[in-house]
């Protein structure tokens, strides 16, 4: 697989009122994901509620979604799990059912210390997948595990024949700056923190993965396109409109919150899992109320024009 440009949505999960998986909204979820201009989905991560899923429910999701996409769009599964075992079936039948790459998260109750250990456990489970790209999911803020990243690619790239990148989740720039370099940009760095999206375009990213491009896209594409036209102000300035957004979330838990827009945007995904617990009707109100303000809703309906993901490539390419 080629490096992934542009944007791929960590979409939520989604559940019927008893609490069973909703698996009939994922067409309707991925069209929308499609519509938006989005390059593909990373499903059953964190905004996922992966870790909160059991392992059938995980792999009935991820045959709704590659069912759905027909490669119109990517599909990377997250197939990491506190048991290497449960990551290892993940990973086969996410292969099997024709996903486009995997991901992991290392294990994040009894957790690997080393890098050397690291790249033990995550070479174990792309083993179980060996002719899909796999990508080392790095979120050290959830998973407690904050290990060098540079030293991972070092000793990972022999292995772990199907290493593509990492998905990496920190706001330590400099880190992921010299991961993209690393051998001359070798692996696919995947940027992950979506407030700090134009910082990484000027160290370097041309691909992304976040929760709120789910619902937010085009205030991103505005950010890639105007990054792309040189035009930096203006890029900072929807930048900024992120930032508000984001610091309007974060006085709430961050997933619920996100749901919470899904809802008021029109997409019911039922209540998540315990121990998430849903926004109140009075913080949906009073959260809905503080976005209004920010004007977010009028930014996210439009649709401005679409960076070129073609030409964005290639004239990231070109600097390189």
């Amino acid at each position: 697989m080629n490096k992934i440009t542009g944007l791929i949505a960590a979409t939520f999960a989604a559940y019927h009122e008893d609490g069973s998986i909703n698996l009939d909204i994922i067409p309707t979820i991925v069209d929308k994901m499609i519509a938006d201009g989005l390059t593909g989905v990373f499903i059953c991560g964190t905004n996922g509620e992966g870790p909160n899923l059991k392992t059938e429910e995980r792999m009935a999701i991820a045959e709704a979604y590659v069912k759905a996409a027909q490669k119109r769009i990517l599909v990377l599964v997250h197939v990491g799990h506190s048991s290497i075992a449960e990551c290892r079936k993940l990973a086969a039948h996410a292969e099997q059912i024709g996903a486009d790459a995997i991901s992991s998260v290392a294990a994040f109750y009894f957790k690997p210390t080393t890098v050397s250990g690291l790249v033990k456990c995550m070479a174990k489970i792309a083993a179980a997948a060996p002719n899909t790209p796999f990508y080392y999911y790095n979120i050290p803020t959830l998973t407690g595990v904050a290990l060098d990243m540079v030293s991972f690619l070092k000793l990972a790239e022999d292995a772990i024949p199907t290493l593509a990148g990492i998905k990496y989740t920190a706001s330590t720039l400099h880190e992921y700056q010299a991961c993209l370099n690393y051998k001359n940009g070798k692996f696919d760095i995947l940027f992950g923190y979506d407030e700090m999206l134009l910082p990484a375009l000027a160290v370097g990213a041309k691909g992304a993965i976040g929760s709120t491009y789910t619902f937010a896209a085009p205030i991103y594409h505005q950010v890639m396109k105007l990054y792309q036209e040189g035009k930096q102000e203006q890029a900072a300035q929807w930048q900024l409109h992120s930032v508000n957004m984001v610091r309007c979330l974060v006085k709430y838990p961050p997933i619920p919150a996100q749901r919470a827009i899904m809802q008021i945007k029109g997409l019911e995904l039922g209540d998540c899992r315990l121990p998430l617990e849903p926004l109140s009707a009075d913080d949906t109100l009073a959260f809905k109320a503080e976005l209004t303000e920010i004007g977010f809703f009028e930014l996210v309906n439009q649709n401005p024009n679409r960076y070129d993901k073609k030409q964005f490539s290639q004239n990231e390419n070109k600097s390189m």
